[in-house]
């Protein structure tokens, strides 16, 4: 398959620049998978789409303020890292920009002590691709605090506006950090509308994905086949691999916010084969494309998303690439608002 087959037209004016409100008031596309047919309503319309019995996963990673604004200590150039993943203490995996000002032995400088020192320091160690560089922090004092003080929220590089409440751009239900953007799907959520599923019967399931480097590369091949994700890590604890597995024996549909509990919950059924879903964690670069045979998931609520990216080809192979295009072009004419802060679509 080549890439181009997963290509569509989008207004730049159809791509949402700010929250709603309202985290409910989204409007809600509705597809069948088996039939290809679409209805149209509001996101609250999603409770009369699951009934008891059912189970909806969401993924309660929480996201880093991991976006930094500094300088180099040499010539004060304007340099901004973005945290992508810890791989020890305080070495992280980030993206430079602009990257070929940050070379191996590059100082940077973030935030004053009020004394003309900086409060934290990185130094670059390794250089990657694609602006990828490896840096080594040195700060006094508690580094989650200072990311807090001196960071920004990592807002996709087409959401031009400013966030002014960082909680926006978390689901009400996040609760580990270590991602670098918001499992966005998961963000029409209240604390109240996820009581009232709960009151319906839907069970809720939780387990966490760290979203990384993949959110904000695009796709460099031209074949679909050829593209290699980045990994991100996964966990899922034991009690709600207990609730999972008991949804598969009743034979409950298991329901997916957003793509990366899909790719969770496709993870954990391959590593756990044919035996019952256990607790588990790791790493994972699964890759969903259509023909792709789905294990767990039954059904997925997601926003739209971007032409041409893993995140079309993953819906696509679970209702498949016509009628996802067909519904994506259905959703251009009523004007959806889309990617990160736009409406939503319930595949079943």
């Amino acid at each position: 398959m080549r890439v181009e087959d997963f290509d569509f037209e989008l207004p730049e004016r159809l791509i949402a620049q700010t929250p709603l409100l309202e985290r409910t008031a989204s409007r809600l596309l509705m597809l069948d998978r088996k039939s290809g047919e679409t209805r149209h309503g509001m996101f609250t319309d999603l409770a009369d789409q699951l009934g008891e019995g059912d189970t909806l996963v969401l993924n309660n990673t929480r996201v880093l303020p991991a976006r930094l604004i500094g300088q180099k200590a040499d010539t004060g150039a304007k340099i901004e890292l973005l945290l992508l993943k810890q791989l020890a203490a305080d070495r992280w995996e980030t993206l430079a920009k602009p990257a070929k000002r940050v070379k191996p032995g590059t100082e940077l400088w973030f935030g004053d002590d009020g004394y003309g020192q900086p409060l934290l320091r990185a130094v670059a160690e390794e250089a990657g691709e694609m602006g990828a560089r490896t840096v080594i922090f040195r700060y006094e004092g508690i580094f989650t605090e200072l990311l807090d003080r001196l960071g920004e929220m990592p807002l996709p590089p087409y959401i031009a506006s400013r966030l002014e409440d960082k909680e926006r751009y978390q689901t009400v239900f996040a609760r580990h950090e270590g991602s670098a953007a918001a499992p966005t799907a998961g963000l029409h959520f209240t604390s109240d509308y996820l009581g009232l599923l709960e009151e319906r019967g839907v069970q809720l399931v939780y387990l966490t994905l760290h979203v990384g480097l993949g959110t904000f590369r695009p796709m460099s091949a031209e074949v679909v086949e050829d593209h290699v994700m980045h990994a991100e890590y996964y966990s899922l604890d034991e009690r709600n691999a207990e609730l999972l597995q008991a949804a598969r024996e009743r034979g409950g549909r298991i329901v997916a916010v957003g793509t990366t509990s899909a790719r969770t919950l496709e993870t954990v059924a391959a590593r756990c084969g044919d035996g019952p879903i256990e607790a588990c964690s790791g790493w994972t670069d699964i890759f969903i494309y259509p023909g792709y045979r789905f294990r767990l998931v039954d059904a997925l609520l997601t926003n739209f998303h971007l032409p041409k990216s893993t995140l079309v080809m993953l819906v696509s192979a679970l209702a498949g690439r016509e009628a996802v295009l067909s519904a994506y072009r259905e959703a251009v004419e009523r004007e959806y608002r889309f990617f990160s802060f736009g409406d939503a679509m319930f595949i079943s």
